[in-house]
């Protein structure tokens, strides 16, 4: 027997067989995300799992400098393999959302409620456990028992809760959801009066604790929650999203864009060589014939190519963004320029080095095919180090880019439409 919030919100006891409870293995499920999910996994391999009792149902906590999950044997137990799962994704977004630390407001129970409105809408349906809240869906009537054993007030709140619930659109911030609740004077009214204790207990997940930390400790899970994110969608942004949708994929990597700037990534891209020239100088003696002819002196300095997207969604203000980043680096490095949409206008393909002007203009409006700009610069990799691609990402995965490193450059707003290959940068530009 375990508790479980049931579809209506009041949690009750449900059977589960000892044998059932006896063989759950949280790790079989942390390995499966591992291959299906890599943002929730990179998020829940770095979070202590604690098994305890003493949770109802489970929660995410952080305390102590720590970030804990903890959870109840017999509720996992009970729950489908796609709703531990979904659970399991369900407590990672309220850290990636920072619910548990800096986003806090009252009445707080308004705010778990929200919390879980906004994090129900992101995964998927199938997922989720019976007694959360989901916009658009309102709660299972309460039974002639269930109103026995809550007050009136709390009857007339959960019915005025439901039917507002079963308005809600999807894909909201927690604030708009909690500003929803709050307009709404029943469930207002009693938050208000039966903050904590005596509350209707909705919702899949355990919050007590969140409102329990000091102020240093929030300064510090900040950070750290920060870090935290920052690797789970580098990490996504290589090996992919899983469930996540693009639309949420995005709104993660503006989040982190104060944190990451897609600046610094692409530096660090175009130093990653260095090509050996040589300039002759008079300052240096020539070896052979000192005094005679002038000496030389090597020059380090890497040849990027890159080619530009030019199809109909790639914005004048983002490639004026670009071009003046490239600007600011051809004091270091040398830049191959090229257009493409399905071809690459090899033609009026250019050298850009220091100093020399940059037409902006368009010159290409057509389709656009990466295979063709890969083709073109491994036939071409005797002139360069490696090449950009600056791009939107609305196309086609083209093959492996051999013995030649590759970089996407994608547009604010927008993401790859693939998985990028395991070597590639992908720099995500932000507004």
């Amino acid at each position: 027997m375990t508790n479980q919030t049931t579809s209506n919100g009041i949690r009750k006891k449900i059977k589960v067989s000892q044998q059932k409870i006896d063989n759950f293995d949280l790790q079989k499920y942390l390995v499966s995300l591992l291959w299906d999910e890599p943002f929730y996994s990179r998020i829940l391999r770095s979070l202590n799992k604690v098994e305890s009792d003493q949770v109802p149902t489970a929660g995410v906590l952080c305390k102590d400098g720590d970030l804990t999950m903890w959870w109840n044997r017999e509720f996992l137990a009970s729950l489908t393999p796609c709703e531990v799962k979904g659970l399991l994704k369900h407590e990672c977004l309220h850290l990636v959302f920072k619910h548990t630390t800096e986003r806090r407001k009252e009445p707080f129970l308004l705010w778990n409620y929200s919390a879980d409105l906004a994090i129900n809408s992101i995964i998927p349906r199938n997922e989720l456990p019976d007694g959360g809240l989901i916009p658009g869906e309102k709660l299972e009537k309460l039974s002639v028992e269930d109103k026995k054993e809550m007050s009136s007030e709390a009857v007339k709140c959960y019915e005025s809760l439901s039917l507002l619930i079963e308005k809600l659109p999807k894909n909201k911030t927690s604030e708009f959801y909690f500003d929803k609740l709050m307009s709404d004077p029943n469930i207002k009214s009693y938050a208000e009066k039966c903050e904590g204790e005596g509350s209707i207990s909705i919702g899949f997940d355990d919050h007590d604790g969140w409102d329990d930390m000091s102020s240093e400790e929030r300064e510090m899970m900040k950070e750290k929650l920060g870090q935290l994110l920052k690797d789970a969608v580098q990490e996504s942004n290589s090996n992919g999203w899983g469930s996540i949708s693009v639309e949420t994929a995005i709104k993660l990597n503006k989040m982190i864009s104060n944190e990451i700037k897609w600046e610094d990534i692409l530096r660090r891209f175009c130093g990653f060589t260095r090509r050996d020239d040589r300039l002759s100088t008079n300052k240096r003696l020539n070896r052979k014939y000192p005094g005679i002819h002038p000496g030389a002196k090597k020059i380090y300095k890497p040849r990027v190519a890159v080619y530009v997207d030019e199809s109909g969604s790639m914005r004048a203000s983002d490639l004026e963004k670009f071009y003046g980043e490239l600007n600011s680096l051809s004091a270091r490095t040398d830049f191959y320029m090229y257009k493409f949409d399905s071809n690459v206008d090899d033609k009026n393909g250019f050298l850009w080095k220091k100093g020399k002007r940059l037409n902006i203009s368009r010159s290409k409006s057509g389709g656009t095919c990466f295979e063709v700009v890969t083709k073109h610069a491994i036939k071409n990799k005797k002139d360069f180090d490696g090449y950009i691609v600056f791009t939107d990402g609305c196309a086609a995965k083209p093959s492996i880019s051999h013995g030649l490193k590759r970089c996407w450059l994608v547009l604010p707003d927008y993401t790859l439409a693939f998985k990028k290959d395991k070597k590639d940068i992908l720099i995500q530009m932000k507004n």
